[in-house]
């Protein structure tokens, strides 16, 4: 066993950290986008704040073991290493300083909502698109960041990997965030005479 690949083991491990925490915090914004009580809001709101934690993780992890296996097999002008690096950058802010901000107004709004039912600004801040957007479209870019890990593409192809992952993300944050069908009032009809 070489040192590449115990650092390999390691990059893989710092990918199913990331996909780990990912799938966890989609669930947690299911569940805060179907609660209709503060009480069934705040467990989900706890651990979607303690899973961010792991992302700084998954993110130093890869770059670090991607910089070593950089400089042991390939060379820092690789195309497809350099946007994939920028789509690392890109999570490393859109993550805290979109996603982290609008967790902490969630946080705020169930406050102020107090106990009982969710009111309806605290119920339009569970779907908040700084919530949803952020999260699906990381998962996209990081996605992306995967296929230029395993395709080694040129810059034009990664680039449109980074990106595309993106879009698509970003596209079925809005629709997924939309009020479950159970909060949608239903039409109030006459009987017929």
């Amino acid at each position: 066993m070489d040192t590449y690949h115990i650092v390999l083991y390691i990059h893989l491990l710092a990918v199913f950290i990331g996909v780990g925490a990912a799938s966890v915090l989609m669930v947690c914004l299911f569940q805060l986008r179907a609660a209709k009580t503060l009480a069934d809001a705040v467990p989900w709101g706890v651990v979607a704040g303690k899973t961010e934690h792991a992302f700084p993780i998954a993110i130093l992890g890869l770059f670090g073991t991607g910089a070593y296996m950089t400089s042991d097999i390939w060379t820092w002008s690789t195309g497809w290493i350099d946007v994939s690096i920028a789509g690392l950058v890109l999570l490393a802010l859109q993550g805290p300083l979109v996603g982290g901000r609008s967790g902490k107004l969630l946080k705020q709004t169930l406050q102020e909502n107090g106990p009982g039912p969710l009111g309806d600004r605290a119920r339009r801040m569970t779907r908040h698109p700084g919530l949803w957007v952020t999260e699906l479209a990381n998962i996209g870019v990081f996605f992306g960041i995967v296929w230029n890990m395993t395709q080694k593409p040129g810059v034009g192809e990664a680039i449109g990997a980074i990106a595309g992952g993106y879009a698509v993300g970003a596209i079925m944050a809005m629709w997924l965030r939309r009020a479950p069908a159970t909060d949608v009032p239903e039409a109030v009809t006459e009987p017929a005479a």
